[in-house]
Protein backbone atom coordinates (compact mmCIF):
# COMPACT_ATOMS: atom_id res chain seq x y z
CA UNK A 1 0.00 0.00 0.00
CA UNK A 2 2.15 2.96 -0.93
CA UNK A 3 1.48 5.95 0.98
CA UNK A 4 0.77 3.47 3.88
CA UNK A 5 1.43 3.99 7.22
CA UNK A 6 2.92 0.96 8.93
CA UNK A 7 2.47 1.17 12.74
CA UNK A 8 4.60 1.31 15.60
CA UNK A 9 2.44 -1.54 17.33
CA UNK A 10 3.25 -3.64 14.16
CA UNK A 11 7.03 -2.66 13.82
CA UNK A 12 7.54 -3.43 17.78
CA UNK A 13 6.11 -6.89 16.82
CA UNK A 14 8.15 -7.48 14.04
CA UNK A 15 11.47 -6.57 15.92
CA UNK A 16 10.44 -8.61 19.18
CA UNK A 17 9.48 -11.48 16.80
CA UNK A 18 13.30 -11.60 14.87
CA UNK A 19 14.73 -11.71 18.66
CA UNK A 20 13.03 -14.54 19.25
CA UNK A 21 11.05 -13.20 22.17
CA UNK A 22 7.67 -13.68 20.65
CA UNK A 23 5.58 -14.80 17.38
CA UNK A 24 4.37 -12.58 15.10
CA UNK A 25 0.75 -13.10 14.08
CA UNK A 26 -0.23 -13.05 10.78
CA UNK A 27 -2.48 -10.90 9.21
CA UNK A 28 -5.83 -12.21 9.22
CA UNK A 29 -8.29 -9.25 8.21
CA UNK A 30 -9.21 -5.75 6.52
CA UNK A 31 -11.10 -2.84 8.53
CA UNK A 32 -12.51 -0.19 5.94
CA UNK A 33 -13.56 3.31 7.18
CA UNK A 34 -14.82 6.31 6.18
CA UNK A 35 -12.64 9.25 8.05
CA UNK A 36 -9.83 9.25 5.61
CA UNK A 37 -11.08 12.28 4.13
CA UNK A 38 -11.63 15.63 5.85
CA UNK A 39 -14.83 18.09 5.14
CA UNK A 40 -13.33 19.47 2.55
CA UNK A 41 -12.06 16.33 0.76
CA UNK A 42 -8.17 16.86 1.77
CA UNK A 43 -6.78 13.15 3.00
CA UNK A 44 -5.95 12.55 6.19
CA UNK A 45 -3.10 10.60 6.92
CA UNK A 46 -2.80 8.04 9.49
CA UNK A 47 -0.11 8.65 12.73
CA UNK A 48 2.13 5.73 13.16
CA UNK A 49 0.88 5.04 16.88
CA UNK A 50 -2.61 5.06 16.20
CA UNK A 51 -3.83 1.39 16.31
CA UNK A 52 -7.60 1.82 14.85
CA UNK A 53 -8.99 4.10 11.57
CA UNK A 54 -10.22 7.66 11.69
CA UNK A 55 -13.48 5.94 11.01
CA UNK A 56 -13.78 2.46 11.11
CA UNK A 57 -17.12 0.81 9.95
CA UNK A 58 -16.42 -2.54 9.17
CA UNK A 59 -13.70 -5.45 9.71
CA UNK A 60 -13.82 -8.45 7.35
CA UNK A 61 -11.31 -11.33 7.17
CA UNK A 62 -9.15 -11.45 4.22
CA UNK A 63 -10.19 -13.54 1.04
CA UNK A 64 -6.77 -14.62 1.02
CA UNK A 65 -3.22 -13.79 -0.05
CA UNK A 66 -1.01 -14.00 -3.19
CA UNK A 67 2.98 -14.25 -3.09
CA UNK A 68 4.24 -11.72 -5.74
CA UNK A 69 7.99 -12.13 -4.35
CA UNK A 70 10.54 -12.79 -2.01
CA UNK A 71 9.27 -9.09 -0.76
CA UNK A 72 5.83 -8.42 -1.48
CA UNK A 73 2.64 -10.23 -0.69
CA UNK A 74 -0.93 -8.95 -2.09
CA UNK A 75 -4.02 -9.95 0.41
CA UNK A 76 -7.26 -9.35 -0.92
CA UNK A 77 -10.55 -8.51 0.59
CA UNK A 78 -13.97 -8.71 -0.95
CA UNK A 79 -17.00 -6.87 0.06
CA UNK A 80 -20.23 -8.53 -0.80
CA UNK A 81 -23.24 -6.09 -2.66
CA UNK A 82 -24.97 -5.55 1.09
CA UNK A 83 -21.58 -4.65 3.05
CA UNK A 84 -20.86 -0.63 3.31
CA UNK A 85 -24.19 -0.65 0.64
CA UNK A 86 -24.59 3.21 -0.44
CA UNK A 87 -21.20 4.23 1.73
CA UNK A 88 -18.14 6.08 0.80
CA UNK A 89 -14.62 4.47 1.86
CA UNK A 90 -11.88 6.36 2.15
CA UNK A 91 -9.68 4.48 4.51
CA UNK A 92 -8.61 0.84 4.50
CA UNK A 93 -5.84 -1.36 7.00
CA UNK A 94 -4.84 -4.84 7.59
CA UNK A 95 -5.11 -6.15 10.99
CA UNK A 96 -3.47 -8.79 12.58
CA UNK A 97 -4.72 -12.24 14.70
CA UNK A 98 -4.56 -9.98 18.05
CA UNK A 99 -6.50 -7.88 16.22
CA UNK A 100 -3.97 -5.04 16.33
CA UNK A 101 -4.03 -2.72 13.30
CA UNK A 102 -0.68 -3.42 11.29
CA UNK A 103 -0.65 -0.75 8.67
CA UNK A 104 -3.06 1.71 7.48
CA UNK A 105 -3.41 3.94 4.20
CA UNK A 106 -6.27 6.74 3.61
CA UNK A 107 -7.37 8.09 0.51
CA UNK A 108 -9.88 10.07 -1.64
CA UNK A 109 -13.32 9.03 -0.99
CA UNK A 110 -14.81 6.04 -2.91
CA UNK A 111 -18.34 5.30 -3.54
CA UNK A 112 -19.93 1.53 -2.74
CA UNK A 113 -22.80 1.25 -4.48
CA UNK A 114 -25.49 -1.25 -3.39
CA UNK A 115 -25.52 -3.48 -6.30
CA UNK A 116 -22.20 -4.10 -6.36
CA UNK A 117 -19.17 -6.10 -5.07
CA UNK A 118 -15.76 -4.84 -4.84
CA UNK A 119 -12.69 -6.19 -4.07
CA UNK A 120 -9.74 -4.43 -2.30
CA UNK A 121 -6.49 -5.33 -2.69
CA UNK A 122 -3.32 -4.33 0.02
CA UNK A 123 0.64 -5.17 -0.46
CA UNK A 124 2.79 -5.77 1.87
CA UNK A 125 6.11 -5.24 1.01
CA UNK A 126 9.59 -4.91 2.18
Amino acid sequence: MAGTTVTTLAKKKMVKARAGISSLPKIVGMAFGDGGVDSSGTVKPHSADQNTLHHELLRKNVDGYEVLSDTKIRYRCTLAENELANTYISEVGLYDADGDMVAMKAFLKKGKDADMECVFECDDTF
